[in-house]
């Protein structure tokens, strides 16, 4: 019995030659299939990261409202007494007197006939801030920022007409408004916040 020889002079009887390996274009196609791919998932990424930036800050600026046209709703609904005015320069409320239009940038409520305990909300123009104090040292905080409007406050009669007095049955409206602008993978964005209320208890 005759076994071939490997590496006889014929081609009768060779092994099989072991592959060389991929050519250039080969590789070039791979290469470029691994980074499209790779560019697509970066970008499914980013973009993932950015719609979730952008219901992030709307569910905050819902859950922000809620909260605060609650709050307000409820002190203006249960107080003794309200009234609209101005912040002067030096962070006194000046109220706003029978003749005047009813419409400020600050609103001060009583909620008992003790008028050494007080809450006001009021907007700092210098800043764009929305904020709330109280008679309490160390109350203040700042509820919002970016306030483009400063008239926030308004009293109206039952059909939304502002007022030039102080009638007992008075309606406050809040008008607040917000621009926020273009950062970082988010665009611009425009809000406006509006609720009226008026006291249950009428003298």
């Amino acid at each position: 019995m005759k076994l071939p020889l490997p590496f006889s002079g014929s081609g009768r009887g060779r092994w099989p030659m072991p592959d060389k390996g991929f050519t250039l274009p080969e590789i070039l196609m791979a290469t470029m299939v691994f980074l499209l791919m790779v560019a697509g998932i970066i970008a499914a990424n980013l973009y993932g990261l950015q719609m979730f930036q952008i219901t992030t800050t709307k569910l905050n600026v819902t859950t922000w409202s809620r909260e605060t046209v609650e709050a307000i709703t409820t002190e203006v609904q249960g107080c003794n007494s309200v009234w609209v005015g101005n912040i002067t320069t030096n962070g006194v409320f000046e109220t706003l007197l029978d003749g005047e239009t009813q419409q400020g940038t600050g609103l001060l409520i009583y909620p008992t006939t003790n008028t050494t305990n007080y809450i006001i909300y009021f907007v700092n123009p210098p800043d764009q801030t929305f904020r709330r104090t109280t008679s309490q040292p160390g109350t203040a905080e700042v509820l919002a920022d970016s306030v483009t409007n400063t008239i926030v406050f308004s009293a109206q009669d039952y059909s939304g007409n502002v007022l030039t007095n102080n009638q007992n049955n008075r309606v406050i409206h809040v008008d607040l408004e917000f621009y926020q602008p273009a950062r970082f993978t988010l665009g611009a964005d425009y809000y406006k916040l509006e609720t009226s209320a008026t006291r249950r208890a009428l003298q």
